[in-house]
């Protein structure tokens, strides 16, 4: 079966030879599509996607092996087999810029999908930063244990009203005070009230419980909330330009003078969702260190979010859409899984960091978040707030038909 497999193969590569078509006249006369022009076919394609699948790969040494029958050394051999493979990753690579290998690595790859890997992604030194998982943990923790923002939203609130009565120096103030409805508020268990609205302190987990929730979150995949990034359409209404960078994945950054964002050119087809969730699925089972190629998509998808995002990015030249419309881009980055373990890759998470600080610090984006957190967020409290308002004015309101107002007020008509 290998060697079948291996025969056809190459038999296949060759058509993406870079050398000129010095065996092509050798090809059998049962593959002749495979040499016009227009074999960009659903056929091929599906050859080309059936190829690139990791449950499908052959032992590189098995189409060497083969060759050697052909060529009289293993220098021949190796030129010959690095030339067809550059041609078939240059044709199915979604990056135009890839790392170039010298001809002696060749057969130091595993297969196919091994050398498209090392010819797309650049060499990281390993870096494992899980211990913050465990850092964030105990921040969080901290967090907890201090009073909630609602409650203190709320006792400063009353504090104010308490010393706006008292600056009025007012002598219906304690006959007011002294009313019933007053009474029932002032003696309602407002820290009871304030865990049952949501916006109290929360319970404080044991020591056991917080262990065994650390050591299970180092071994869980990310979180949504692991690459939070602001979208394209968002990044540009904030000032942000985007543009490609020459080079590979290793020419992703921020720079913060210009807001330019530089991302590398990528090229999608119809065989770009299997290729990228094919190299995916090999570097989370093979990569030792970072896994730089997942955290790329992790970022193009928390940058892509809708049909708009991607016309963007294609309008700036940093896609290239080969596809019928800009939906399905979107829905090729935003199909992508996340990593099955946490992972850091420095450049990448630099040029996060920065996007976010940026975003950030803007003074629009500071009133909104404000909004959301301390507003829409607490509708709970505004409606208890309102609710004792109305009771007040009601109070004051009972007060006023039994007692002359107007004499205690000083109001003369």
């Amino acid at each position: 079966m290998m060697a079948i497999d291996a025969s056809f193969l190459l038999e296949f590569l060759q058509v993406y030879d870079l050398r000129g078509p010095k065996m092509l006249s050798e090809v059998s006369s049962g593959m002749p599509h495979f040499l016009e022009y227009s074999y960009r076919k659903s056929s091929c394609n599906a050859i080309l996607r059936d190829i690139v699948m990791l449950e499908n790969q052959i032992p590189l040494f098995t189409l060497r092996k083969v060759l050697e029958f052909r060529f009289l050394s293993l220098e021949s051999t190796d030129d010959m087999l690095y030339s067809m493979l550059m041609g078939f990753c240059k044709e199915l690579s979604p990056f135009k810029t890839m790392v170039g290998l010298p001809v002696a690595r060749v057969s130091e790859h595993a297969h196919l999908l091994d050398f498209l890997y090392h010819m797309i992604v650049p060499k990281v030194e390993e870096s494992v930063n899980i211990p913050e998982e465990v850092n964030d943990h105990t921040k969080a923790t901290q967090e907890n244990e201090e009073p909630s923002v609602g409650s203190t939203y709320m006792k400063q609130l009353l504090i104010e009203i308490w010393n706006l009565f008292s600056s009025l120096n007012i002598s219906f103030l304690n006959k007011l005070l002294e009313s019933a409805p007053v009474a029932v508020i002032l003696k309602l268990p407002w820290s009871t009230l304030s865990n049952v609205l949501g916006f109290g302190s929360a319970k404080q987990p044991d020591a056991f419980s917080e262990s065994q929730s650390v050591c299970s979150s180092i071994d869980q995949p990310p979180l949504v909330e692991e690459i939070t990034i602001p979208s394209v359409t968002q990044l540009s209404k904030c000032g942000v330009r985007f543009v490609p960078s020459k080079g590979s994945i290793s020419t992703i950054n921020f720079d913060k003078k210009t807001c330019t964002f530089y991302l590398p050119t990528v090229s999608l087809d119809v065989n770009s969702d299997v290729v990228l969730r094919n190299l995916v699925a090999y570097e989370a089972s093979n990569a030792s260190g970072p896994m730089v190629f997942t955290r790329y998509t992790e970022l193009m998808n928390g940058i892509i979010d809708t049909e708009e995002d991607a016309k963007i990015l294609r309008e700036r030249g940093i896609i290239l859409n080969h596809l019928k419309n800009d939906e399905e881009v979107a829905n090729i980055w935003n199909g992508m899984s996340r990593s099955i373990r946490l992972t850091k890759v420095p450049f990448l998470d630099k040029a996060i960091e920065d996007v976010n600080k940026y975003h950030d610090g803007l003074f629009k984006v500071k009133v909104e978040k404000f909004m959301k957190q301390h507003v829409f967020s607490s509708w709970k409290l505004l409606t208890l707030l309102a609710s004792i308002l109305l009771l007040l004015i009601t109070s004051l309101q009972a007060f006023c038909s039994v007692y002359d107002c107007a004499r205690l007020f000083h109001i003369h008509y």
